[in-house]
């Protein structure tokens, strides 16, 4: 029987259009956003479901398909029936933590077989970064020609890093920012992670902050307005609709409402100047892998993360 190639791509749109394009093999589709709340190091786990499942379903109202989540994941138990897989994952820190962790577990299956990549961002004549759905087809099949073969040092550090993020110590993140690797877009990544924490000075995560200074600089006239803004404008995030919306809504306390549009109070104001820390208030206290946010900040002079004087004896 002739082997296939697996495909694992970052979401049905992906697939479909994959399908569309009559790309060869078989198709796995990862559906989670493991870039929040909280994750163990095997996916493939009851306790892993468990966890994921009340995440999703008390913070965005989702529920976990659990038996094609079973499915999809199945393939993986089969490596015997393909000759490669074929990575499809995007520029953003959501795509590259659901690829690490992707790649950790192809490694605990004791894969044999090569992995490629197929990653989209920078686009030659384009502006802008671009994910994946959005290139036209032939942008597509060329960077599917062009696919990344990644070597063991590159498998072997995606692996790495997915366990740090499971794990108690994302400072243990930071040597791998200014590591060389066939992961273009991965530096940046770790670095826009460490940035989600809140900052020393104004209690605010990186993107927190860009939502508050695009209110600042623009003139924003409803929320859907706001949305569109820091969804096309959100550098390396890759954060979806429910994502942007639940960080408006924690945002609530810096922004005025009226007739004619959304903006900024005296706190918002304060915040972008940084005069005052407002974690407390933003209360964003969300599991980021293995950590709670709000257990650390992020000192720029120092260029790590801090335990909470609170939680400093934790």
């Amino acid at each position: 029987m002739k082997k296939s190639t697996l495909h694992i791509t970052n979401g049905n749109v992906l697939t479909d259009y994959l399908n569309e394009l009559e790309i060869k093999g078989q198709f796995l589709t990862w559906q989670e956003m493991l870039c929040e709340g909280p994750t163990k190091i095997d996916i493939e786990t009851d306790e892993f479901i468990a966890l994921r499942r009340n995440y999703l379903s008390q913070e965005y109202n989702i529920e976990i398909n659990e038996y094609e989540f079973h499915d999809e994941i199945d393939k993986l138990n089969h490596l015997e029936a393909y000759s490669e897989i074929v990575l499809w994952f995007e520029y953003d820190l959501f795509c590259h933590i659901n690829m690490i962790a992707v790649i950790h577990h192809i490694l605990s299956k004791k894969n044999k077989l090569p992995v490629y990549l197929v990653c989209s961002g920078r686009v030659k004549g384009e502006s802008g970064f671009k994910g994946l759905g959005e290139l036209k087809p032939d942008q597509l099949l060329r960077h599917y020609r062009n696919k990344i073969l990644l070597n063991n040092d590159d498998l072997d550090m995606a692996s790495n890093l997915w366990q740090l993020y499971c794990g108690k110590d994302h400072n243990l993140i930071k040597p791998f920012i200014v590591k060389t690797s066939s992961f273009q877009y991965l530096n940046s990544c770790l670095k826009a992670h460490l940035k989600r924490f809140p900052d020393s000075k104004n209690g605010l995560g990186r993107l927190e902050h860009h939502i508050l200074e695009t209110i600042n600089l623009n003139e924003i006239k409803s929320e859907n307005h706001l949305l569109g803004y820091v969804l096309n404008y959100q550098g390396y995030y890759g954060y979806g609709d429910l994502q942007i919306r639940r960080l408006i809504k924690k945002l609530n306390i810096f922004l005025s409402y009226t007739d004619t549009g959304i903006t900024l109070n005296r706190k918002g104001h304060e915040a972008l100047l940084g005069q005052h820390n407002f974690a407390k208030e933003v209360n964003n206290n969300i599991r980021l892998g293995g950590i709670s946010r709000a257990d650390f900040h992020f000192n720029r002079k120092e260029n790590k993360l801090i335990k909470t004087i609170v939680n400093a004896s934790a």
